[in-house]
């Protein structure tokens, strides 16, 4: 294995644990219907964050950016909108 190809593994190795770090939170959330250590100000930051790095790997062509962006952007907007559907809910 040539070093592109290591790096590349490294990249998607790398966008896999950080993507699917927040699919527990996502299921946690949903199954409880609570959201109320969920801030919705870190929720948008970290959602515009997610735009950005995508844009940006989306200009580099790098697909284990472009891959693990898209699907956390995913998973951060599910948790927004459950934010807004459950954060009235006392």
């Amino acid at each position: 294995m040539n070093k592109a190809h290591l790096f590349t593994l490294i990249g998607y190795v790398a966008a896999s644990l950080t993507t699917f770090c927040f699919l527990p939170q996502l299921l946690h959330t949903f199954r409880t219907k609570s959201v109320k250590d969920l801030h919705v100000g870190s929720l948008i930051l970290f959602d515009l964050g997610l735009v950005f790095w995508l844009i940006y790997g989306i200009w580099l062509n790098s697909w284990p950016m472009i891959l693990a962006n898209a699907v956390t952007l995913g998973f951060q907007a599910a948790l927004l909108g459950l934010k807004f559907r459950y954060g009235g809910r006392r």
